[in-house]
């Protein structure tokens, strides 16, 4: 039996990170698999890409998300493409405010980040991706149109594929597939105001995967608060988020 455990959507929320962290040697993943947009719209993108780091440093597969792409390089247009007519300001300023909060090092390795990561166990393969296997920037929401979503899947080989993005955790067995998205960690959107990670037991001998979803308390008042105090425009709306576990805009 192989223990993964997944995590999405950081958004730089140190607290949120860590608190799924200190639930690591209860829960004893083999792997560990970080999956984008880690350091957009929290307060803290420095500290949460450093833990990151250090987790990445003893066998964390970490992949890049639309959020790190506009935070690297500010290009708005590969990052989100639907709004390509005109960014909001208050998303525009959240990106720019990240992108200054960071060194060239940190910025750099946010651009070395793969769009994709694999592993395999046994005939069991994994794919860990931040919106979609192929896409980086069209995500597996429950309510995409069933032909698109198993268009998406297939583009990958693989029979566990885990993603992010939408903020909203969810598992969906297909039988040939098996989508697992973690949700967001720092901003989730489906009203639980904690932090969403998954966990996914895998037997390559009896070629079984069982997945779960997980959440982790923390303090959401002082990182709303935290949001608040920091006061660029659409934090207020932010900090409504963490605290809900609702998206507020």
């Amino acid at each position: 039996m192989k223990r993964v455990l997944v995590i999405s959507d950081i958004h730089g929320n140190l607290a949120a990170l860590e608190a799924i962290v200190a639930k690591f040697p209860s829960l004893k993943p083999d792997q560990v698999a970080i999956l984008g947009d880690h350091a957009l719209f929290g307060p803290k993108p420095t500290e949460t890409i450093d833990l990151i780091r250090k987790l990445q440093s003893s066998g964390a597969l970490v992949t890049a998300g639309t959020g790190d792409i506009a935070v690297a390089d500010l290009d708005y247009a590969a990052s989100f493409p639907s709004l390509a007519g005109g960014l909001p300001p208050a998303l525009k300023a959240s990106v720019e405010w990240a992108s200054d909060e960071l060194d060239d090092d940190r910025i750099e390795w946010l651009r070395s980040l793969p769009t994709e990561r694999r592993i395999r166990y046994g005939e069991i393969g994994v794919t860990f991706c931040h919106a979609s296997p192929g896409s980086r920037t069209i995500p597996l929401s429950a309510d995409l149109d069933p032909s698109t979503t198993l268009e998406l899947i297939g583009q990958t080989d693989a029979r566990l594929v885990c993603v992010g993005f939408t903020h909203q955790a969810r598992v969906k067995d297909y039988g040939w597939k098996v989508i697992v998205d973690a949700g967001s960690a720092g901003l989730p959107y489906d009203g639980e105001a904690s932090a969403a990670f998954a966990v996914i037991d895998i037997d390559p001998d009896a070629g079984t995967i069982s997945a779960e979803i997980h959440r982790a308390t923390y303090d959401t008042d002082a990182v709303s608060d935290a949001l608040t105090a920091r006061g660029l425009a659409g934090d207020a709306y932010r900090a409504a988020t963490v605290r809900t576990g609702k998206m507020v805009r």
